[in-house]
């Protein structure tokens, strides 16, 4: 019985020792010592891990030392750490993604200045249907113009221009007027009319207005103020010649269209009314409304380009 105790008791005792020699947990363990059934820290800290036994990765550092055997040896089942940049490429960071542009209006082209000649000559022939003598009767009569224009903008320009029409007018010989009655003058010829000579003029004086859009065709129209005279001569009995002269305020208004040849000629086409005042010693003050038509050619200054030193000097390659 005594033996029984005895050995219970050693049994006991042998618990209580490796009991208090066991660390606690969280706790370093001393050096040298070990639980119950445990190889020494020495021993461990000698050991491999069993992650340094593998092959190394090219693409990874070598793995660290091990730990200071005053600190809990690393689990197996865990991978050394690395240092940061040792063999080890940096990922750069995701560049941010583009900002999607916002659509635009498309910016507005800039306006191009019209082209248009500064100064226009014109001249042509002119034809009138005409009754300056308020006889009645209308006369045909030829004619020519001449005009001179400084353009101010490509819709306005200003004009001076003069015309003459000659030819007979048919007056009737019972009221012969602007010429006196017979006696005591009675013109040649037999017959219920008479020719007289005619010769109109006119001095004008306003503005014309293009329309500037179409590359070979330009309307326009006019508008002129002036004078104008008139002169008439009838051949009488007995180699007598009777004169009438007048003149007064001249008005006229029309359009025409100008066809462009070159750059400096073009091809001018025009109709006009005309209106005349006279004041005949017979008749005294009166107006007369006629109209004509012109065809002519416009010769237009051209403006010369400005050279550049690109086109005097050849650009070297």
């Amino acid at each position: 019985m005594r033996k029984c105790l005895g050995v219970v008791a050693g049994v006991a005792l042998l618990c209580v020792m490796s009991w208090a020699q066991a660390p606690a947990p969280g706790s370093p363990s001393r050096p040298g010592l070990a639980r119950w059934g445990e190889a020494p820290d020495s021993a461990l800290a000698q050991a491999p891990d069993a992650t340094q036994t593998s092959a190394p990765d090219s693409t990874q550092a070598p793995s660290t030392p091990a730990p200071d055997s005053t600190q809990n040896p690393p689990s197996s089942t865990q991978p050394s750490p690395q240092a940061p940049g040792a063999g080890q490429q940096q990922q750069p960071n995701p560049a941010p993604p583009e900002a999607t542009p916002l659509p635009t209006a498309p910016a507005a082209k800039p306006a191009v200045a019209v082209q248009f000649p500064r100064i226009e000559w014109s001249g042509g022939y002119s034809f009138a249907q005409a009754g300056f003598f308020n006889a009645g009767h209308w006369a045909q009569l030829n004619g020519w113009y001449a005009s001179f224009g400084l353009n101010a903008a490509p819709w306005l320009g200003l004009v001076v221009e003069g015309s003459e029409y000659f030819g007979e007018t048919p007056i009737p010989r019972g009221t012969p007027l602007p010429f006196p009655n017979c006696p005591p003058f009675c013109p040649q010829g037999s017959g219920p009319l008479f020719n007289a000579d005619t010769r109109e003029f006119n001095i004008l004086f306003g503005a014309q207005f293009p329309y500037r859009k179409y590359l070979t065709w330009t309307p326009f129209g006019e508008l002129m103020f002036g004078h104008d005279g008139v002169r008439g001569s009838a051949n009488g009995v007995s180699n007598v010649t009777q004169n009438e002269v007048s003149s007064g305020l001249a008005l006229l208004a029309g359009a025409g269209l100008d066809h462009k040849i070159s750059e400096r000629f073009a091809l001018r086409v025009k109709a006009d009314y005309l209106q005349t005042r006279t004041d005949y010693p017979f008749i005294g003050k009166a107006k007369q409304d006629n109209v004509r038509f012109s065809v002519g050619i416009v010769i237009r200054s051209v403006k010369k380009k400005k050279r550049k030193l690109e086109d005097e000097v050849g650009v070297e390659p």
